[in-house]
């Protein structure tokens, strides 16, 4: 049996429990699940990136932050390497919205080459979402914010795979925001 994918698919299925009862914010209610998996995605087909501990760690990018996972049970279940991509992705939620972005660009420089491959595709996920499928009620400067706060998170973060900025930055350029 092959390990790695046996890893990979064990991360899926818990982010999959983990999220299963969340909705993402846009009209359609889209299933919380759906925005891991992408990031997965864009890593594997954009990104051309092959490492196992990335791909678990994009599936499991949210747990700590949005649901009842600790970064214990993340180890204990995934390793310490996964655990600690996951952790440093992870924001401070006790933090307001806009102190946690000031937190979030002033920690990217020091983060690992991994954890900044999963903030690239989270930051490429989130401004196709909010371009196509916006939460509700996020007016059109809102949206802009978003784009320009994840430009700078991406600037931050392209050190670790120019390949993948430079998908961002084509989708920066050519996404329709209105």
């Amino acid at each position: 049996m092959n390990t790695d994918l046996v890893k990979v698919v064990r991360a899926a299925y818990f982010a999959g429990e983990k999220h299963s009862k969340q909705r993402r914010g846009d009209l359609e209610e889209t299933p919380y699940i759906n925005h891991p998996l992408e990031l997965a995605s864009i890593l594997v087909d954009e990104g051309q990136i092959d490492s196992v501990d990335v791909i678990c760690a994009a599936l499991l990018h949210d747990t700590i932050e949005d649901t009842d996972t600790s970064i214990e049970e993340l180890i204990s279940q995934f390793g310490p390497k996964i655990g600690g991509i996951v952790a440093e992705v992870s924001n401070n939620m006790n933090l307001d919205s806009a102190s946690r972005k000031v937190q979030e660009l002033a920690c990217i420089p020091n983060l690992s080459i991994e954890a900044k491959l999963v903030k690239l595709a989270d930051k490429i996920a989130n401004i196709r979402d909010v371009s196509t499928m916006p939460p509700v009620g996020w007016t059109l400067d809102k949206k802009k914010s978003y784009f320009d706060f994840a430009l700078e998170v991406a600037k931050s973060a392209k050190d670790a795979s120019p390949r993948l900025f430079e998908v961002f930055v084509n989708d920066y350029q050519h996404l329709k925001i209105d």
